[in-house]
């Protein structure tokens, strides 16, 4: 017997999470939130998808659970939806100043900061 879902914010949800069409079938996994966090808004998802990267809208989730998302997106308009649109995705490196190397000692004395661009 599988346990029941819980709701979840948006800010909990985890790359990898299910994201399932209207009727239940799967659409696709998680690949990021897209929000502005300075408003605290939800605007939608990046989802793979077996067509690709795909933008799902937030008014499009019907259901943020520890399951997963459900959409109100019918299994035949999934080819349709957009690709995510907008500037890159930039996500912190934490290991990038572990080592010996002249860099690494100027990051850690420094505490510079460094991004890394999301492969797509």
């Amino acid at each position: 017997m599988s346990e029941p879902s819980s709701p979840i914010a948006y800010t909990a949800l985890e790359k990898g999470a299910v994201v399932t069409t209207a009727n239940g079938e799967r659409l696709g996994t998680v690949e990021h939130v897209l929000q502005d966090a300075s408003l605290d808004l939800f605007d939608g998802l990046a989802v793979h998808t077996a067509h690709g990267l795909r933008f799902v809208d937030a008014a499009q989730v019907t259901s943020i659970t520890t399951a997963g998302v459900a959409t109100s997106i019918q299994e035949s308009d999934v080819t349709a939806l957009p690709a995510p649109d907008g500037d890159a995705v930039l996500d912190a490196d934490p290991e990038q100043y572990q080592g010996e190397g002249l860099t690494a000692w100027w990051g850690r004395t420094f505490r510079r900061s460094h991004w890394l661009r999301e492969k797509e």
